[in-house]
C-alpha cells in the first residue's frame, strides 16, 4: 500500500496497486466526507485505471472529497442557527411530495427597498395525471421581497419534489406560486411556465399576484414562444 497526497491536515486519498496477472491496476481510496480519516472506513473512488504510478495524483485531486458540514443541530432561531434554517449547509433529503417539501424563509436583508428577485427552473418536471408520462417546462419565477426572501435550496427541493408528481401544467405552475405567496407574502409576485409540447400542443401558464409596482424594473423573462421546425 502507498500513500499519495498526503498533507498536514489530512490525506487524500490511498491508492493500492493490483497485479491480476494481466498487468497492474491502481484503485484509490478515500476517507469518508467528514471529519473521520480511519482506514478502515475507506472506499474505493476509481477502480480498475489502468495507468502509470506518477499520474495518480491528479487523478486523486479529481477524486478529492471536500468536508460536507452537518445539518444544523441546534434548532430554529438557535444561537447557532439564528435563521432557523434546516436544510442549508447539509444534507437534506428529497421531498416525496411538493406536501412534503419545505419551503424555508429567511429575512430580506433589504427591507424598504423595492427589487426584484428571479428564479429560473430551465429542467423542471412533473408527471401527467392521467398518463403517468413525463411533462417538461421552465419556470421563470419573479418577485418583489417584502420582509422574507426564499431561501434557495429549499426551493430547489421543492420544485424537484414534482419530478414523480402528478398535476396538470395549469395546477403545478399555480400551485408554485401561491405556496410562494403564502410563504413569503411577498410585495407581489409572478410565474410564468413555459410547457414543451407533448401531442402536438405546447402550454404556458402565467399567473400573478396583481399589477406590478410602478417602480419596480421587470425585465422580460427572456424566453422565446415554442415555434416548430421551419
Amino acid at each position: 500500500m502507498k500513500r499519495f497526497g498526503q498533507s498536514r491536515a489530512h490525506v487524500f486519498a490511498t491508492a493500492q496497486i493490483h497485479d491480476s496477472g494481466q498487468g497492474q491496476r491502481l484503485i484509490f481510496r478515500r476517507p469518508p466526507c467528514g471529519n473521520s480519516r480511519q482506514e478502515g472506513a475507506s472506499r474505493p473512488v476509481i477502480a480498475g485505471i489502468s495507468g502509470k504510478i506518477p499520474s495518480a495524483r491528479m487523478r486523486i485531486a479529481k477524486a478529492y472529497c471536500p468536508k460536507r458540514r452537518p445539518a444544523p443541530s441546534g434548532g430554529m432561531n438557535s444561537p447557532s442557527n439564528p435563521s432557523g434554517l434546516t436544510q442549508l449547509g447539509g444534507q437534506a433529503p428529497q421531498p416525496a411530495s411538493p406536501d412534503q417539501a419545505v419551503l424555508e424563509r429567511v429575512a430580506n436583508p433589504h427591507p424598504g427597498t423595492l427589487y426584484l428577485a428571479r428564479f429560473t427552473a430551465p429542467e423542471f418536471t412533473s408527471l401527467c395525471p392521467v398518463t403517468g408520462q413525463p411533462d417538461f417546462a421552465h419556470l421563470v419565477i419573479d418577485y418583489a421581497p417584502a420582509d422574507w426572501i426564499v431561501e434557495s435550496k429549499s426551493l430547489k427541493l421543492y420544485l424537484t419534489s414534482f419530478r414523480n408528481h402528478g398535476a396538470f401544467h395549469e395546477d403545478c405552475t399555480v400551485a408554485i406560486g401561491k405556496r410562494l405567496v403564502d410563504t413569503l407574502s411577498p410585495a407581489w409576485l409572478r410565474i410564468a411556465g413555459y410547457w414543451y409540447p407533448r401531442g402536438g400542443m405546447p402550454i404556458d401558464v402565467f399567473w400573478q399576484t396583481g399589477k406590478a409596482p410602478d417602480a419596480l424594473w421587470l425585465p422580460d423573462t427572456g424566453v422565446a414562444p415554442y415555434r416548430g421546425r421551419g
